[in-house]
């Protein structure tokens, strides 16, 4: 492990841990610097680029000055937004309740300081993405976790949000489906429920709608379809394949958009205007997106039943996203260890479980789909041998 910089565990006075994945990324590129062959299974990030039609908008864009755009966005790209939600979810939205964001990311940090007061409790689920936990420690707010299973299928329901409030009460729920690292999604009963149960409890619901599209046992909801009371974030980063854009929104309720609005004055000015060009002409090359989503979910399959004949507990393949949360019980019962020793003896970045469960992340590992089916042919065959030959 010398020489490559192991991802440090321990937290910081406050609680804030590394983004383990990208910590092994840095590690395996320093093995690619070196010679080595990693085939990359570590972060949530597509292997194919934007469409070529958002290169080439972006493209004729290019020669003229690119200077700020209003706070909000762009009003082409907020009324494509509001047109996406009429034909996608057959929901109506004002264009003006939308906002431009620079990635689902500072739509979290957006919404936390919107929605909420300094130091409010966010309930989020457990296993979950880990930016969740560092952005609210990192802002001062606080956290509850609300832990979900493999037996139910790693599904949050409304029964669990509401014991953990009688357990200790919050002021907001963060919630994401399809989610991260899981693959696990509800359907729209299941999110009428969760929906419903903060309502009646009084707790603020945001609806983290980043791999939406890319559902693989039935159509996303949206929050929307449901509620108007519901803060919405969302990104062109994963459908679309435009994560080093930075590029998201979001949706508010009518009383919460102004503040919004003031706070991404402040904070961010606006979302870089390159990007939202790009995001603009990609919302019509949903084909595109889609061609890759096939890919993916070939992948799915490939991964999920390799990993099951390796000897991996993973009883379903995820509803939703492009990741597999795998059980190592059977070779290791430290996860960043065997993720270290993985990346360096076969060439296999993935993630440790800790990433996204500090409590029992251990047993499990992450790994990602996004990218070729000759990628993962080779993971899957590099793994066997690393195995066979104790791990």
């Amino acid at each position: 492990m010398q020489g490559y910089g192991a991802p440090m565990l321990t937290p910081s006075p406050d609680g804030l841990m590394p983004f383990f994945a990208m910590d092994i990324l840095k590690r395996a590129k320093a093995l690619e610097a070196q010679g080595r062959s990693v085939c990359h299974l570590e972060v949530g990030e597509p292997g194919a680029p934007p469409a070529p039609r958002v290169i080439e908008a972006v493209a004729r864009a290019l020669p003229e000055p690119q200077g700020y755009t209003n706070a909000k966005g762009l009003t082409g790209l907020r009324e494509g937004l509001a047109t996406y939600y009429e034909r996608q979810h057959g929901a109506s939205v004002d264009s003006e309740l939308i906002l431009a964001t620079m990635g689902s990311s500072a739509g979290f940090i957006l919404a936390f300081h919107t929605a909420f007061r300094p130091g409010a409790r966010i309930a989020i689920t457990r296993p979950g993405y880990p930016a969740y936990v560092n952005t609210l420690l990192g802002l001062g707010f606080g956290v509850a976790e609300i832990p979900v299973s493999a037996a139910n299928g790693w599904r949050l329901t409304g029964e669990q949000i509401a014991a953990a409030y009688a357990q200790q009460p919050f002021e907001g729920l963060l919630f994401a489906s399809p989610a991260n690292p899981t693959g696990a999604a509800v359907d729209r009963a299941q999110l009428a429920d969760i929906i419903g149960t903060c309502a009646r409890l009084g707790v603020t619901f945001i609806s983290d709608e980043i791999y939406h599209g890319l559902d693989y046992a039935g159509p996303s909801v949206s929050a929307l379809e449901l509620t108007r009371d519901a803060i919405v974030i969302n990104s062109f980063s994963k459908y679309y394949c435009m994560t080093g854009w930075r590029i998201g929104w979001m949706v508010l309720p009518e009383a919460l958009i102004r503040r919004a609005e003031i706070l991404q004055q402040n904070l961010f000015i606006s979302a870089p205007t390159l990007s939202q060009i790009g995001a603009t002409v990609a919302l019509e090359e949903r084909d595109y997106a889609e061609e890759q989503k096939a890919a993916y979910a070939q992948n799915r399959l490939l991964l999920g039943q390799g990993l099951r004949e390796l000897g991996f507990d993973m009883p379903g393949d995820g509803d939703g996203a492009f990741y597999a949360y795998a059980g190592i019980s059977r070779f290791s019962n430290d996860a960043m260890d065997f993720c270290l020793n993985m990346l360096d003896r076969a060439g296999v970045a993935a993630t440790p479980g800790i990433d996204f469960d500090r409590t029992n992340g251990n047993g499990f590992v992450r790994f990602g789909y996004a990218g070729t089916q000759s990628s993962i042919e080779m993971a899957l065959e590099r793994m066997r041998k690393f195995l066979a030959a104790g791990g």
